[in-house]
């Protein structure tokens, strides 16, 4: 049974990406110094995390026996050392949810650890994420759902259940022991890249040196792309609320906007923000870390929000988005042909 079971629940938009590839380039060496990072592949992890977070509740079917969940769990269950788990849906599970998780491993210290970053940086974040989710909303609605207190939109509900920190984090050391749950501030812009992975390593007991950090990043769409999808949605989804066709994660969500859009030549115009509303809330979560006196690896000061500088939506030229639909279909039609075999696969 490995001695330490560390769950790094999220949140969104914290660097996870980062980390998870970090963990997973670097297994074997990893391996090398007691960490445990289960599965051939990331996704293996996030399979097992939606099969425990859809069986064995109230309502819901048993767990399968021998499912994905239970195979990760054997073989963490087979290591002498630390295992890591990865995965940003764990985050808003509830007490009882806890408890069974932490039930799973009876031998083994659990832990948690929660990366944030300050909400300043995270709304647009959050907002551009939900757009290549297939969202309707647009920016102004989604800034105004989220600072409203009552009455939360659907939008907003999903927002602070993912970055609502002091509550996620009260939930998480609630069932756990003492000081087994760590904050891992995100650095500000302009901090040394390897930082965060240095904090993270910090957690695991680890040397952060040697670590190979040159890995595939999870680059976030520009805002004229931002305002193409968003149409595409609402093409898409007329109502707001129907079903997305089948295709949309594979082809529009992943192959479209994040290995397509996100790297088009004509990028570059940010979303940017600051709001009264986002720094208050920003500086009252704050506070409640504090008082909630968890263990802390970086500054919590790094979570108060600065201004976040980029255009609104309504100042970007139709020009700039009209470039923006035309790489879009640019990008389109060279998968297709790749696909068809009548244009070559990419070398790069």
């Amino acid at each position: 049974m490995a001695q330490r079971v560390v769950l790094h629940i999220g949140t969104m938009k914290s660097g996870t990406s980062f980390l998870q590839n970090v963990l997973g380039e670097n297994k074997a060496l990893l391996a090398e110094r007691g960490v445990l990072f289960p599965g051939r592949r990331w996704r293996r992890q996030v399979r097992a995390v939606k099969e425990l977070i859809g069986h064995g509740g109230p309502g819901q079917p048993p767990m399968p026996p021998s499912g994905m969940w239970q195979q990760m769990v054997d073989e963490i269950r087979s290591w002498p050392g630390t295992a890591v788990v990865s995965m940003e849906y764990l985050a808003p599970r509830d007490e009882k949810q806890i408890q069974r998780i932490r039930r799973t491993f009876p031998e083994s210290r659990v832990e948690a650890v929660i990366t944030c970053r300050d909400l300043a940086r995270n709304v647009p974040a959050m907002w551009l994420e939900s757009v290549q989710n297939g969202g309707t909303t647009a920016w102004p609605e989604y800034v105004a759902a989220l600072a409203a207190r009552s009455a939360p939109s659907d939008a907003a509900a999903r927002f602070w259940r993912h970055q609502d920190v002091p509550a996620i984090a009260a939930r998480w050391a609630k069932p756990l022991e003492r000081r087994a749950l760590t904050l891992v501030t995100v650095p500000p812009p302009g901090a040394p890249g390897d930082l965060l992975w240095r904090r993270f390593a910090e957690v695991l007991a680890i040397s952060p040196d040697g670590i190979d950090l040159d890995v595939r990043s999870n680059p976030s769409i520009d805002l004229p792309s931002a305002l193409v999808l968003l149409q595409l949605n609402r093409r898409l989804r007329p109502d707001g609320r129907g079903e997305l066709p089948p295709y949309y994660d594979r082809l529009v969500k992943h192959q479209l906007a994040k290995r397509g859009l996100s790297l088009r030549a004509g990028g570059g115009q940010r979303l940017g923000y600051d709001d009264a509303w986002v720094r208050a809330r920003g500086e009252e979560q704050v506070s409640l870390l504090r008082k909630g006196k968890h263990r802390v690896v970086g500054d919590l000061e790094e979570l108060r929000p600065q201004p976040v500088p980029g255009l609104q939506p309504a100042d970007v030229p139709a020009e700039d988005v009209l470039g923006a639909a035309i790489d879009a279909i640019e990008i389109a039609l060279g998968r297709w042909g790749r696909a068809a075999g009548l244009v070559a696969e990419e070398t790069s």
